[in-house]
């Protein structure tokens, strides 16, 4: 079976994390320091980033950090993976959803604006498939009704927008690196953000809750272990073993971003010009770094398809289910229909194979057996 996605790793990656084991420091140590200072490198920020266990735990992270709780409103799409929501869940927030733009599958400002209210504090914005949200709109949008943008780009780390990185787009930003994402730590993530306040709780949060900074000491040191908690917070801290498999990995991602390219083209010039076809669009200024190549087919055969290209040993997925069809939402009474653009763009959509080590027979393997299904 040919999978959508999969990691690529090479004997450097394993030597990068054995020199570790080697060493003194297996977690919390400088392989970390040096990856989080990475991470902001690419972010295009000077701040080091917070570096979590998950993709997960960096968006759980990045609402604690923006201080999120009981009485405020979140507004984030559908058409994401529900952790983008559930998180913001976790600290109390009430999540209300915002249909997509038809073209890209991200958030529309438009439907964000009718969706603000007085209690909205964070949109938060998913760069599907790797595109980056419309993010200066989306933040005109959160600003003036006084609310932060959050960017999930999970999909997307290494993508630019009129030039400017992913990660320096939004209030903060949330990465994941499970292995099918543009690079990896076997599991982990990480938050940026261009607001220090915002890190520091961060950093509180994923650290425990607690401190040794003597500056922030409220009672005298007893002597070296003293330490203080001074807030709830959980152990998301990434070990030194990822992080070195998550630095070295870096040094290829212009590699990975190039190849990932040529494959998005190569299914562009294989398969446009079909009817039954939409392609994934890509905006004016959008340098997308392409997670997913998100296929559409729109004469109602989205499953018929899905069933022969697996048939055949390509092993494609949906992305995504949308979140408010979920029981967890449709419980608190979310409604299939009142996310028209989102419901009609998942109900058609097919991630084809999309990762590095990817060859050009497969991509043309997968276009022939596409071609053939819909007559082309």
């Amino acid at each position: 079976m040919l999978p959508y996605g999969r990691q690529s790793i090479d004997e450097s990656d394993i030597e990068a994390v054995a020199n570790v084991m080697r060493g003194d420091w297996l977690t919390t140590g400088p392989a970390v320091q040096a990856f989080e200072r990475d991470i902001a490198a690419i972010a295009g920020l000077e701040t080091p980033a917070v570096s979590v266990t998950s993709g997960t735990a960096a968006l759980h992270t990045a609402y604690a950090g923006l201080g999120i709780g009981p009485g405020d409103e979140v507004i984030t799409t559908p058409l994401t993976f529900f952790a983008t929501a559930t998180t913001a869940m976790w600290q109390g927030a009430r999540i209300v959803f915002a249909d997509v733009s038809e073209d890209t599958g991200n958030l529309d400002p438009l439907a964000v604006k009718d969706a603000m209210t007085a209690q909205t504090a964070v949109v938060a914005g998913v760069d599907f498939a790797g595109h980056p949200i419309d993010a200066t709109a989306l933040a005109e949008v959160a600003h003036a009704g006084g609310a932060i943008l959050l960017e999930d780009a999970a999909h997307s780390i290494a993508g630019t927008l009129d030039g400017q990185p992913v990660g320096s787009l939004a209030d903060v930003t949330t990465f994941s690196f499970f292995p099918t994402k543009n690079l990896t730590t076997a599991e982990g993530g990480a938050v940026v953000s261009t607001r220090d306040e915002i890190l520091d709780r961060a950093r509180d949060f994923k650290g425990i809750g607690y401190t040794r900074d003597p500056a922030k000491l409220r009672t005298a040191d007893d002597g070296p272990w003293h330490y203080e908690v001074h807030s709830l917070g959980l152990n998301y801290r990434l070990p030194d073993v990822l992080a070195a498999l998550g630095s070295n990995q870096l040094r290829r991602l212009a590699l990975f971003k190039a190849r990932r390219r040529a494959i998005h083209h190569r299914y562009n010039a294989g398969l446009r010009g079909i009817d039954a076809l939409r392609l994934p669009a890509t905006r004016a200024g959008a340098d997308p770094m392409w997670h997913l190549y998100p296929l559409r087919i729109v004469d109602g055969r989205r499953r018929e398809l899905f069933e022969h290209l697996r048939s055949h040993g390509i092993g494609v997925q949906v992305n995504y289910i949308p979140v408010h069809r979920q029981p967890l939402f449709a419980d608190l009474g979310w409604r299939q229909g009142q996310f028209p653009v989102a419901e009609t763009y998942s109900a058609q959509e097919i991630s084809l194979p999309m990762f590095p080590t990817l060859t050009d027979a497969d991509v043309d393997r997968v276009i022939e057996l596409v071609r053939d299904f819909v007559g082309a």
